[in-house]
């Protein structure tokens, strides 16, 4: 005798019943789970419709400084004009999932586009940590090796790691782009986040893989830098206490508690929940369970795309000289600006050699000295 076989949604954003992804169909009745998802319609145009406004606005100024008003560019605004780009093409997908969420999961902009908007995600999503993890080898290499720094850390290097981070993270998203897809349900069109209940079984084995190399491995390399990085800073202020400390230890304690924030707030719910919710699906946990786990993803889905807006609040916060002009205005475009100014999250002496400037006496007290 056949045994029955609960069934539940094949979409992570949709209500609709369907059998449990690569289970056996039978002839019984069937247990059924109803998804009580009500809340994504309000929550998730409103949300992305903040991170479009917001997240448009700051990474186009961000852009615009960085090209118009920050050149030449050093190691470390290389990866930042990078982070901005990623953040923007993201943002700029936005108002798709705007409409298709507001009309209750109705998707009229055909397969391909469905495709996209969701590479666009998970592309925005792991290049942003690639990159933070960029920047944060970057500034430990500055701390805690600064002489092997000045042979190690140099924009055509930042240029090439920048454009594989780019091919690694493309090349991982591949199979994305075939398991997503769409499908037909009544007068309604499904865009799938995940795929098909058949592929499925596979979709949660390649989605786990890929969380560890992009996710999981930066973390890791990340938190490492960042404990080396203190512990360093605190050595280096224990043993000459001043009264001051310098603004290049003041960025560096910044940058560190900003990146630590955005993983805290954007990318390790989002990953954590996920992980639960696919796990649960896979092995069939019962509905009431699920209810849980699935609206616990769902509200953790648009703080991963909060890391759009948060990302130039390193720019701004870190890089004093950034500030400064994001102060003044266009008054000032035409003053040339000094490349050792544009270090914004990298030791002075290290970046000052990068850019090909020197500077002789700290005279702005911007913590500029001499190598």
């Amino acid at each position: 005798m056949a045994t029955p076989v609960r069934t539940f949604p094949v979409a992570l954003w949709t209500p609709t019943l369907a059998p449990w992804p690569g289970g056996n169909t039978t002839a019984a009745a069937d247990t059924k789970c109803v998804f009580n998802e009500e809340f994504k319609f309000i929550l998730l145009p409103v949300s992305y419709s903040i991170v479009f406004v917001v997240g448009l606005a700051l990474n186009s100024w961000a852009l615009w400084m960085f090209i118009s008003r920050m050149r030449p560019w050093n190691a470390t605004t290389t990866y930042m004009i990078n982070l901005a780009v990623s953040d923007t093409l993201y943002v700029l997908s936005l108002p798709t999932l705007v409409y298709y969420y507001a009309d209750r999961n109705n998707w009229p902009f055909g397969t391909w586009l469905c495709k996209i908007v969701r590479f666009l995600f998970y592309a925005n999503l792991y290049s942003s940590i690639l990159f933070l993890t960029c920047i944060s080898i970057h500034r430990y290499v500055g701390i805690c090796h600064p002489i092997r720094s000045l042979k190690w850390v140099k924009t055509k290097h930042a240029r090439i790691i920048c454009v594989g981070a780019w091919l690694v993270v493309t090349i991982c998203l591949i199979p994305n782009l075939i398991f997503v897809t769409t499908s037909s349900k009544g007068n309604s069109t499904l865009c799938h986040d995940t795929t098909k209940p058949e592929e499925f079984d596979h979709y949660v084995h390649y989605s786990s893989s890929v969380m560890a190399l992009l996710f999981g491995v930066p973390f890791l390399v990340i938190v490492l830098c960042y404990c080396l990085m203190a512990k360093r800073l605190c050595k280096s202020s224990f043993s000459s206490p001043s009264s001051r400390m310098p603004s290049y230890k003041q960025r560096s304690i910044k940058m560190i508690i900003i990146v630590l924030s955005v993983f805290a707030i954007c990318f390790v719910p989002f990953h954590i929940t996920r992980t639960i919710y696919y796990t649960s699906r896979y092995f069939q946990a019962n509905c009431l369970t699920l209810n849980i786990i699935n609206f616990t993803y769902k509200i953790t889905r648009p703080l991963a795309s909060i890391n759009s807006c948060l990302d130039p609040i390193l720019y701004f916060m870190v890089g004093d000289k950034y500030r400064g002009r994001l102060r003044r205005g266009p008054a000032h475009r035409l003053r040339p600006v000094p490349t050792c100014e544009l270090a914004l999250v990298s030791p002075p002496s290290t970046d000052n050699v990068m850019g090909g400037s020197h500077v002789a006496s700290d005279t702005q007290g911007t913590g500029t000295a001499r190598s």
